[in-house]
C-alpha cells in the first residue's frame, strides 16, 4: 500500500466536497492501476458481464442449491476448502456425464 498526503488542498476548487481536512491522504495499491485498467476494459461491454453471470454464476448457484442451504457442513478453513473441492468435483463430474455419457468418461478414465 502507498500512502500520499496532498497539502494542495487548500487552494483547490473542489475542496468542498472531497475533504474538510488541511490535506487529503490517499492510500492505493501498488497494483491499483492493474485494477483500473480491468475497469476500463468491461465498462461500455455488458455482454462479457453477461457471459460472467452465464458461465460462472450458475455453477455456483447450482452447487448451493445441491448443498441444500448457503452453509457449509465442515468449520475451519481447511476443511471448507476441501469440502468446496468435492463439491466441485462432483459438479465437474455430472456435467462430464451429461456430455459425453458414463461410458465414455470411464473410458477416458482409463486412458
Amino acid at each position: 500500500m502507498r500512502r500520499y498526503w496532498s497539502g494542495e488542498c487548500r487552494t483547490c476548487g473542489l475542496r468542498s466536497r472531497c475533504t474538510t481536512g488541511k490535506e487529503r491522504r490517499i492510500t492505493r495499491w501498488e497494483h491499483e492501476h492493474l485494477v483500473e485498467e480491468m475497469q476500463d476494459r468491461i465498462s461500455g461491454r455488458e455482454g462479457w458481464r453477461r457471459l460472467r453471470r452465464a458461465t460462472v454464476e450458475h455453477p455456483f448457484g447450482t452447487i448451493k442449491a445441491w448443498m441444500g442451504a448457503t452453509h457449509f457442513q465442515m468449520r475451519r478453513l481447511k476443511n471448507v476448502r476441501n469440502e468446496m473441492a468435492l463439491q466441485v468435483l462432483a459438479y465437474n463430474m455430472k456435467r462430464m456425464i451429461s456430455m459425453i455419457g458414463t461410458r465414455a468418461l470411464m473410458a477416458a478414465l482409463k486412458a
